[in-house]
């Protein structure tokens, strides 16, 4: 059973002392998604939005979250990232269209950087409700997940993956 390390002696939760770890290269993957109708697709491609370019206004609030993921979650360490990709593809089943969104961070230091891709991910398909809300309130944000995590103690992890 694996040692939980989140909780003081006394069993209250606690920041890790991370202090002793090594620096190294440690990346994320995390994906997220939106699903919105024809008129909402139609807006964002021809950028027709009336609050602006969806994906360009997105895509700097997930590049913000990122950075922000210690003020958001109590545990996390800020981090100094070295590096944040957020990138979009579209998928249609039907009249429902599905923005499919991942988000690579990067950065070199003693703890991984899961919990910013994840948070990036999620503002990024919040910031896209937001800037869209008026043509339709019934879009529907998808699961968010990590797709994969390089370095650090625990090794890699690679969704759909044994754990090496």
């Amino acid at each position: 059973m694996a040692e939980f390390t989140h909780f003081n002696e006394q069993g209250h939760a606690r920041m890790v002392d991370i202090s002793g770890k090594a620096d190294t290269e440690r990346t994320a993957l995390a994906a997220s998604s939106i699903f919105v109708n024809e008129e909402i697709h139609e807006g964002i491609v021809k950028q027709t939005i009336k609050k602006g370019d969806v994906l360009a206004v997105a895509q700097v609030a997930g590049i913000m979250a990122a950075k922000k993921t210690s003020d958001w979650i109590p545990m996390c360490h800020p981090l100094s990232l070295k590096g944040v990709d957020i990138s979009f593809s579209w998928e249609q089943a039907g009249d429902t269209y599905e923005l499919k969104i991942e988000v690579f961070v990067k950065t070199k230091g003693s703890t991984g950087v899961e919990m910013e891709a994840l948070t990036a991910a999620s503002a990024t398909a919040l910031t896209i409700y937001d800037m869209c809300k008026a043509l339709d309130k019934g879009m529907v944000i998808g699961q968010t997940y990590l797709l994969e995590k390089k370095g650090g103690k625990s090794g890699d992890f690679h969704r759909g993956m044994k754990e090496e």
